[in-house]
């Protein structure tokens, strides 16, 4: 580690103390040998591949298993978890809250869908009462949170999700917009198809709830839905109608408000799952980089472009493919081998984490390594060395999760039929197909491009995954170990290795880039580029100028349906949140539910 954040972050969240951990090295050696104890025979083998790819960062296992593997600590390894459907009662919403409150005990965040609370207002015939709404259930599981939070340096993450037509879609969408209000809570809106389609055709959107026992039977239309908790299309009865546009609009308006909702495209969402013959995907974690079923659980890790850039800043520099590949191969072993050492909050959650196999690997330090090759990260040669990255890390991925087939069983949960007819896999290279039909598969998902916040300051602050470079020099809050906020200088990686390596007056690269230097249309490019070859998904932050209008927000979301990507999240500085992070320029960073120093830690 080559700077004092990098030590401070290892020092206050994965050095484990009580085994004496002088150094990172030690650290690796601890998650090394607690990866390869799962593997039935050739440990030290295994122990010895695992270090050497954890080594000088090149890849990047999620900090809950940094931090909890080998340590004997009753934790889980896995960053965040989509909590099971609510059940619209008193017993059935505080259930979900304690089955939350233990899994955020136990170091994981949490997604939450809802949708199935019914609207504020709705009647609850046997108790003679009414509903208060999902919004207000919302406020105590942040009260929650908060209250986790307090007793040690993880912070805590949840992401809130609801229907675009759940009857109190405008409170969502607002809930944001007064500065404290759901503070411990990412909150997205899952929009569907239809309503992409009416906002299009400027058409009335129906608000809908599914029909239950204690709605008058004379109270509206009735429109049948694919509605969260239910296994089939349920009727839902309309309560009201609203013009599509006002309340994209409102959304909108939101958004350059506070930051917030993102947007689930929840139709491609699930048209492009693996699984979609078996589950249906309304929430994500807290990052929105694993849409998940009820109960599902990401197990993530990233590898380092930095660290296979080849001759860095010279006119022959290159990323290394093979080596890339490689270690996508081990990194894909060494994720498997995870879900067999970790142990879970809940019985169902493991139940399902190994019923799939789910794992996301992804990439971090995308925008410094274009810099590196000297590759504008707006540019169709940037977006080709980025396709081609990750291209082989996909095929990489499925080649070893293959072979882990071959070796120790497919997943539990694989139906080779239809998991070879799924949209996403009907696109994979013909070898790879025809493994998974022979050998079967290991995994059931393999690749996700998470946030990395503070595993990228770890690596000695790498760009986060695939944004670009956010700022050359800035100021990061870091939560300690004592629970307060520590405020470091935080250089760049690509920068502070030119400045190492570049002759005395030599001018800066043209290819350093930073975010706010790109257009939003910049941003989008390099995701859409790179979903195709994602069968999770990708977190990404649009960062827009604060003197943006909320017309132009509202068609930069317009043109990510369009490019086809699974959800975005735009971020424009304002009142309610600041600015996620400090420069000369911009004053003192002010905290926000997904700033980088809480993102993937």
């Amino acid at each position: 580690m080559s700077n004092e954040l990098s030590r401070q972050i290892w020092r206050s969240k994965y050095r484990y103390g009580p085994a004496g951990e002088g150094s990172i090295v030690d650290t690796w050696h601890r998650v090394g040998r607690a990866a390869a104890s799962a593997e039935p025979e050739g440990a030290p083998h295994w122990e010895q591949a695992f270090r050497r790819i954890l080594e000088d960062f090149q890849f990047l296992p999620a900090g809950r298993i940094l931090a909890g593997a080998g340590t004997g600590y009753r934790t889980t390894l896995f960053n965040c978890f989509v909590m099971g459907y609510i059940e619209d009662s008193l017993e059935g919403i505080f259930g979900q809250l304690k089955d939350a409150a233990v899994t955020m005990q136990w170091g994981g965040g949490v997604g939450v869908d809802f949708s199935t609370l019914r609207p504020h207002g709705a009647a609850a015939a046997a108790r003679g009462t009414t509903a208060s709404g999902p919004v207000s259930f919302m406020a105590v599981w942040d009260t929650m949170c908060a209250t986790l939070l307090s007793t040690g340096a993880r912070r805590g993450a949840m992401m809130g999700t609801l229907r675009c037509d759940h009857p109190d879609i405008e409170a969502f969408v607002g809930a944001k917009r007064q500065p404290g209000a759901l503070t411990n809570f990412n909150l997205s809106v899952q929009v569907t198809d239809e309503f992409m389609e009416a906002v299009a055709k400027d058409l009335q959107w129906p608000l809908c709830f599914p029909v239950q026992g204690d709605v008058p039977s004379h109270s509206g239309q009735l429109k049948c839905v694919q509605w969260p908790g239910y296994s089939a299309e349920v009727p839902c009865r309309v309560l009201r109608q609203v013009p599509a546009r006002a309340l994209w609009q409102r959304m909108m308006d939101s958004v350059y408000d506070s930051g917030e909702p993102g947007v689930l495209f929840v139709d491609r969402i699930n048209r492009l799952n693996n699984l979609y013959y078996r589950e249906h995907i309304t929430a994500t974690n807290p990052c929105g980089e694993i849409p998940l079923p009820a109960y599902g659980a990401c197990d993530l890790g990233s590898i380092n472009l930095t660290a296979f850039v080849e001759r860095p800043f010279s006119k022959s520099a290159e990323l290394d493919y093979e080596r890339i590949a490689e270690t996508a191969k081990l990194a894909v072993r060494f994720l498997d081998n995870v879900i067999d050492i970790s142990e879970f909050p809940l019985p169902r959650q493991a139940e399902e984490a190994r019923g799939t196999r789910r794992v996301g690997l992804g990439i971090t330090g995308l925008g410094d390594a274009l810099i590196m090759l000297g590759l504008d990260y707006d540019s169709d040669a940037g977006r080709l060395a980025a396709q081609r990255a990750l291209r082989a890390i996909r095929d990489a991925a499925y080649q070893a999760s293959i072979r882990l087939a071959r070796e120790k069983g497919s997943f539990p949960y694989l139906e080779k039929e239809p998991f070879l007819a799924g949209a996403y896999v009907r696109e994979l290279p013909t070898d790879i197909r025809d493994g998974i039909a022979r050998d079967g598969i290991r995994n059931s998902h393999l690749l996700a491009i998470a946030p990395t916040g503070t595993i990228s300051l770890l690596a000695n602050n790498v760009s986060s995954g695939i944004e670009p470079v956010f700022a050359l020099e800035a100021t990061r809050r870091i939560l300690d170990s004592d629970g307060r906020f520590q405020t470091h200088a935080a250089v760049d990686y690509a920068f502070d290795l030119w400045r190492r390596e570049a002759s005395r007056g030599e001018s800066l690269p043209q290819s350093f880039v930073v975010a706010r230097d790109l257009s939003p249309e910049a941003h989008l490019s390099m995701q859409s580029v790179l979903q195709p070859l994602v069968d999770n998904s990708i977190s990404k932050t649009i960062n827009l100028p604060e003197t943006i209008s909320s017309s132009e927000l509202a068609a930069i979301y317009r043109r990510a349906y369009e490019l086809g990507v699974k959800g975005c999240t735009m971020f424009r500085p304002n009142p309610v949140t600041g600015s996620i992070l400090a420069t000369a320029q911009s004053g003192p960073p002010s905290f926000h539910c997904c700033a980088p120093d809480r993102e993937g830690d």
